[in-house]
């Protein structure tokens, strides 16, 4: 488990965007469940993906088009709220970073951390942009 110290600042790059920070099975549960969108961000300390994970999220959010729900849990650090986040992403394999977005409870686009690492924010940004413009 990392410390929180270390990992405050990065929770706080999506904090500040207005993801919800997740602790525990239920609050992923009822997040998950809600009605409309909810965007899912496993958060990493991956330098190699979560540096640009965070930002290509945060940057999605700029268009009209944008998730109704924004919730995030930590992984290493929250590991109930993420195997639980993790449940409702199967048959993807457990990665970090990784990006999932709801509709209505069910998983409706993934975005794995192959699919994040090595490419740039902008690129994150544009493929959830398509995702909310066909499910949001």
């Amino acid at each position: 488990m990392y410390p929180e110290e270390m990992v405050k600042p990065m929770r706080e790059e999506l904090s500040v965007a207005g993801f919800k920070d997740l602790y525990n099975a239920d609050e992923v549960e009822n997040a998950i469940k809600t009605s409309g969108t909810t965007l899912v961000i496993v958060n990493s300390v991956c330098g190699c993906a979560a540096r640009n994970a965070r930002p290509g999220a945060k940057m999605s959010l700029e268009g009209t088009k944008k998730p109704d729900n924004l919730v995030t849990v930590f992984a290493g650090v929250d590991r109930e709220a993420v195997d639980a986040a993790r449940q409702h992403m199967f048959p993807f394999p457990p990665s970090s970073p990784s990006m999932a977005l709801f509709k209505n409870g069910e998983l409706v686009h993934m975005l794995e951390r192959h699919h994040i690492e090595g490419r740039p924010a902008e690129m994150i940004a544009e493929n959830l942009k398509d995702a909310y413009a066909e499910f949001c």
